[in-house]
C-alpha cells in the first residue's frame, strides 16, 4: 500500500566545477554538457513516478547535489513546470535550492526566485581562507558574503547558511569567529555540520599520512556547545541535531526525513522511501540518462505494488524492503535527532506500541543514564544525550532489533 502523505521530492544534481577535497557525494566535476539531456531525464523519471504512485501531492522540492547553482534559470524553470505537469504540487510548498557562492549573482537569484524557488542553502562552510582551501572549496570570504548580500536584494528572504566545524587545525578562537561572522549575515537557517573524514577522499589521505592534524572530538564538542550558546543568544531555535532557525523558518523538506515520512528522489544516485521500500538509482549521470531516456516512448507504469513498480524501473539500481519493525526502529532514530523529540502519542498510532515497549530496558536504562527524558508528550535526547547521540543510538539499536 502507498501512503497517502504528501511527499517530499528531491531531485539531485550531480554536477560541480571542482570537487571538494572532502567530498564522498555522487557528484562529478567537468561534466556540465550533460545538463540538458539530464533534465530531460529528470523530467522523464518524475512522469513516471507520478503515473506509477497515482499522482500523490508534493509538499517540499529540493534540489541538492552537487552545485543546482549550475544549472541555468531556464533549466531549473523547466523541471519545476515538469513537476508541476506530473504532480498536485501544494500552493504554499517549500523550493529549495542549494548554492555555492562564486556561482551566483543577483540576476541569477532574482531568476531563481521568479520561478518558483523560495528557499536558498549556501554552502559557506568557512569565513577563513585557509579552511577554505583545507576544503577544497571554489570560493572566498568575501564571495560568501557578496552571495547574501545578493540574494537580499534579489528579494530572497528565506536563506540558509552551512559551517563545518572540527577542521584540522581549527581553535575554538577560529569557531568562534566564524560564528560571529555568519551570525552578522542574519541568514533564517544555519546548519553546523561537524566534520566528517570519508575514505578515499584527499582530505583523508592528507590525514592518514600525517600532512594534517587530526581532528580533536572532544574540541568538536566544546564548538558544538559554544554554537549552542552563541545561537540561542542570538534569538535562533536549535530544532535538530545539526540544525538551528528562526521560529517558524525550519527546512520542511528535511523535517519530513527526520519524521521518517515518505521522500522520492528524482537523478542519478537519488534515493527514495516509499511503498515499505528504500531504493537507489544508479550513480553515474550518463548510465541514469541512457536507463531514463529509454522510457521515454514506454507506457507509464500503472499504480500499483512499490516492488512491481521498481521491475520496470530500469534505472533504480538497489532495493531494499523495509520491514515494520526496521521502519519502526528508524523512526525513533530519526525522531531523536529533533531536538523537540519524537511525539509518543503519534509513534504510539502508527505503530500501535509505545516506545518503552518497543525497546525493553533501553528507554529506561537511558534516562536513568541522563541522556533520554521525556517532556510535553516527547522522548527527546538531554543536552547531555545530544552530545553522545551514537551512545544513545547504539544502545536502542542493541534492544530494538
Amino acid at each position: 500500500m502507498m501512503s497517502d502523505a504528501p511527499l517530499a521530492l528531491y531531485i539531485h544534481i550531480p554536477f560541480c566545477r571542482t570537487r571538494c577535497r572532502y567530498c564522498d557525494f555522487n557528484t562529478y566535476a567537468g561534466s556540465q554538457g550533460l545538463v540538458p539531456a539530464y533534465c530531460g531525464a529528470l523530467a522523464q523519471e518524475a512522469r513516471f513516478w507520478a503515473a506509477a504512485l497515482g499522482t500523490p501531492e508534493v509538499a517540499t522540492i529540493y534540489f541538492g547535489g552537487g552545485t543546482p547553482s549550475l544549472l541555468p534559470v531556464p533549466e531549473v524553470q523547466g523541471l519545476l513546470g515538469a513537476v508541476r505537469d506530473a504532480f498536485p504540487v501544494a500552493p504554499a510548498t517549500e523550493i529549495s535550492l542549494e548554492a555555492n557562492p562564486g556561482t551566483v549573482d543577483e540576476g541569477y537569484l532574482a531568476g531563481l526566485r521568479a520561478v518558483g524557488v523560495n528557499r536558498l542553502s549556501l554552502g559557506v562552510q568557512s569565513f577563513q581562507g585557509r579552511f577554505l582551501r583545507l576544503l577544497g572549496r571554489g570560493h572566498s570570504a568575501a564571495q560568501a558574503r557578496e552571495a547574501v548580500a545578493a540574494a537580499r536584494r534579489a528579494g530572497g528572504d528565506n536563506l540558509g547558511l552551512d559551517l563545518i566545524y572540527g577542521l584540522p587545525g581549527q581553535s575554538l578562537g577560529d569557531w568562534r569567529a566564524d560564528l560571529g561572522a555568519v551570525l552578522a549575515l542574519g541568514p533564517e537557517h544555519l546548519s553546523l555540520y561537524a566534520l566528517e573524514v570519508a575514505e578515499g577522499t584527499p582530505l583523508a589521505a592528507d590525514l592518514a599520512q600525517g600532512r594534517l592534524p587530526a581532528p580533536d572530538p572532544d574540541l568538536a564538542a566544546d564548538m558544538y556547545l559554544l554554537a549552542e550558546e552563541s545561537l540561542a543568544q542570538a534569538g535562533y531555535l536549535h530544532y535538530e541535531l545539526s540544525n538551528w532557525a528562526r521560529p517558524g523558518r525550519e527546512c520542511r523538506h528535511n523535517l519530513a526525513y527526520w519524521r521518517n515520512g515518505p521522500y522520492l528522489g528524482l537523478g542519478a544516485g537519488a534515493h527514495s522511501w516509499l511503498g515499505g521500500m528504500r531504493f537507489a538509482n544508479v550513480s553515474r549521470p550518463e548510465d541514469y540518462i541512457r536507463l531514463a531516456h529509454a522510457l521515454a516512448e514506454a507506457r507509464p507504469a500503472r499504480p500499483g505494488a512499490m516492488a512491481a513498480l521498481l521491475a520496470v524501473a530500469p534505472w533504480v539500481a538497489e532495493r531494499e524492503t523495509i520491514s515494520a519493525r526496521l521502519e519502526l526502529v528508524e523512526t525513533v532514530m530519526m525522531g531523536l535527532r529533533l531536538v523537540a523529540g519524537l511525539g509518543l502519542e503519534a509513534f504510539r498510532e502508527r505503530f500501535g506500541v509505545g516506545v518503552a515497549a518497543a525497546f525493553p530496558g533501553a528507554v529506561e536504562e537511558l534516562g536513568a543514564q541522563g541522556l533520554l527524558e521525556t517532556a510535553q508528550g516527547h522522548l527527546r535526547l538531554t543536552p547531555r544525550g545530544r552530545l553522545l547521540g551514537n551512545q544513545v543510538f547504539s544502545r536502542l539499536l542493541s534492544s530494538g532489533l
